[in-house]
């Protein structure tokens, strides 16, 4: 049996990883000219246009050696964003060896070295590679340097390649045979088999993407997934290729595919293991956990019709996107719409673009936002209860102390830089930890940052203040005790629960303020007087109010004695101040949206 490879590319958003993928696969073999497009392992049409990788793929490749030698090449491709960070844990998981690719004209970024640190904790083989040497700004030298700094390699160990023009590619595809070590083949114990990603079949239910790490699976026999202990099947295995390719085993050291009729992705989860029903395997492989969401939102059909549109959507997106979580819920001001849980900023970006592409569904997004741990009495007891909405926050005479998640944040940037960043730390309650110079101008910041600041508008700013150089990577930490306070808005003292927010007691009174002032200009004029509250429990910190439109009731009146207008003029007032009574405020949608893009000026 030929040699086999197991590997992945690492690399950070836009450092060229699908494309030179794309010339691995050509070279290869495992795809002809007319089946050539950009970026092949990249399905939707959202990784084309934004250019990263959503959801990660593998592919077989059989490559023939200069001597003559076949080899079977195996690429687990991965995504390179922090949000599907435990993705690419699994994935790695799959491999023995990584190509750490980096952008010539870039350099080293943060979430670079985030995924490397986690490849080097999985003892993988590390192969450089300076990605784009063909563009015109490319500073080979200096980033050779980097990742020198870096890993500790040699310069002449550093592979220079462009996946552009396919130069260095055979040179690389060679270093892969001779620098990552072959799997351990020992297909005589139980089974052992990695579940690194899946996919829903509509027809065929979830197809799981396996890497065997120890003993062989056969076409028909019965599996069981060890996290859930669900059984099943083995209805059809076979390889990754382009199109799958089926077969009758897999063996210790291969990758490929099991399709069992398994009814959701719920049971078949990433970082799982598989093994026989027969000859059950005593432990699972370690790793796995539970993919627990960080930052969540209200979403909301514009039209109330829409609502179980937008449940059919949802259901569909979460068969292909098992780290999507989604519960139904009510607001005074936006009717049915549904709680729904990310992995982070980037996923809900996602799955909110994919619910107007895929589904044609109109939606309104509230204020995202992080789970609390809040500690309340009840009948003289401390009760913990997790908030994840703002309107679920209690009362603030029955809140003992309120927990916010904290994370650690590393930002690379360009040094000129850092007096903007660290001002933008600041502002947003950060810890300042250390600062490490790197190569060629370069400085790496940590910083430790409550959650709920980042997942606003941080990265936005970040990227604005330093013209797009700095990079962002970041890990949970823990939950530590924080100030926080319940923001509500009051329209002619209604609370409008859609508006409401959780914020650090200081920054509140600015908060409130800005947002009466803005929800003035995107309101508009009643027939009645319309105050705009800001409040905390019952204490109001900031008004605003929006004046009456005035019908000029005295316009019939020519000349005459003033008693006659000053008559019809209480009679409006009379009339204004039972409509006020009876009438409710109409709140445009710009008012919600106007929440989520608040200036920091």
């Amino acid at each position: 049996m030929p040699e086999i490879r197991n590997f992945c590319i690492i690399a950070h958003i836009d450092h060229g990883k699908s494309t030179l993928a794309d010339r691995l696969l050509e070279r290869t073999g495992a795809i002809t000219e007319r089946e050539m497009q950009e970026q092949i392992l990249d399905d939707m049409d959202l990784e084309r246009e934004r250019g990263i990788t959503i959801k990660s793929h593998a592919i077989k490749m059989d490559y023939e050696r200069p001597n003559g030698e076949k080899v079977i090449f195996n690429l687990i491709d991965t995504p390179g964003h922090v949000d599907f960070a435990y993705e690419v844990s699994r994935a790695l998981k799959a491999c023995e060896g990584a190509l750490l690719v980096v952008d010539a004209a870039q350099g080293v970024e943060a979430q670079t070295i985030s995924t490397l640190y986690q490849a080097i904790d999985q003892d993988l083989e590390i192969v450089p590679v300076i990605n784009k040497i063909d563009l015109p700004g490319a500073d080979i030298e200096g980033v050779s340097q980097q990742i020198v700094d870096l890993i500790g390699c040699d310069h002449k160990d550093i592979l220079q390649v462009s996946g552009k023009t396919g130069d260095g590619v055979d040179l690389l595809l060679e270093a892969v045979y001779e620098l990552i070590p072959g799997p351990g083949r020992e297909k005589d114990k139980p089974l052992k088999a990695l579940i690194f990603d899946s996919i829903f079949n509509t027809y065929r239910g979830s197809i799981v993407y396996v890497r065997v790490m120890e003993g062989t699976l056969h076409k028909g026999e019965g599996i069981r997934f060890m996290a859930t202990d669900k059984e099943y099947d083995a209805e059809e295995i076979g390889y990754l290729k382009l199109e799958k390719m089926k077969t009758d085993k897999l063996e210790a050291g291969e990758v490929g595919y099991v399709i069992g009729s398994v009814k959701s992705l719920q049971d078949a989860r990433v970082g799982d293991t598989l093994t026989t029903t027969k000859n059950p395997a005593k432990e699972p492989i370690p790793g796995y956990q539970e993919v627990k969401p960080m930052v969540f939102s209200g979403i909301y059909p514009t039209d109330s019709d829409d609502f179980e549109d937008l449940r059919s959507a949802l259901e569909k997106l979460q068969l292909n996107d098992a780290s999507l979580s989604y519960q139904p819920e009510t607001s005074k001001a936006l009717g049915f719409g549904f709680r729904a849980g990310f992995l982070g900023l980037l996923h809900m970006e996602i799955v909110q673009e994919r619910l107007d592409r895929e589904f044609d569904i109109d939606i309104i997004t509230t204020v995202p936002n992080v789970e609390y741990e809040v500690h309340k009495m009840e009948k003289s007891e401390v009760v913990k209860k997790i908030v994840d909405n703002p309107s679920e926050m209690p009362d603030p005479g029955k809140v003992e102390q309120v927990y916010e998640p904290y994370i650690k944040a590393s930002i690379i940037t360009p040094s000129e830089y850092i007096g903007p960043i660290m001002n933008l730390c600041q502002e947003r309650r950060g810890n300042y930890i250390n600062q490490l110079h790197m190569q060629s101008n370069r400085v790496e910041i940590t910083y430790e940052l409550p959650m709920a600041e980042v997942v606003f508008d941080f990265y936005d700013r970040l990227k604005s203040s330093t013209r797009g150089y700095a990079s962002l990577d970041y890990e949970f930490l823990e939950y530590r005790k924080g100030d926080l306070v319940r923001l509500d808005i009051l329209l002619n003292g209604d609370p409008v629960d859609a508006l409401s927010s959780i914020t650090h007691r200081d920054k509140a009174y600015d908060l409130g303020r800005k947002l009466c002032g803005k929800l003035k200009e995107l309101i508009p004029q009643q027939q009645f007087e319309v105050a705009i509250q800001a409040a905390i429990g019952s204490r109001v910190i900031a008004r605003d109010t929006i004046r009456a439109m005035r019908k000029d009731v005295t316009a019939k009146c020519y000349g005459g004695d003033i008693s006659r207008k000053r008559k019809l003029l209480e009679k409006q007032k009379e009339g204004k101040k039972r409509m006020k009574n009876v009438g409710s405020v109409e709140v445009p949608q710009e008012a919600f949206l106007a929440v989520l893009s608040m200036d920091d000026d």
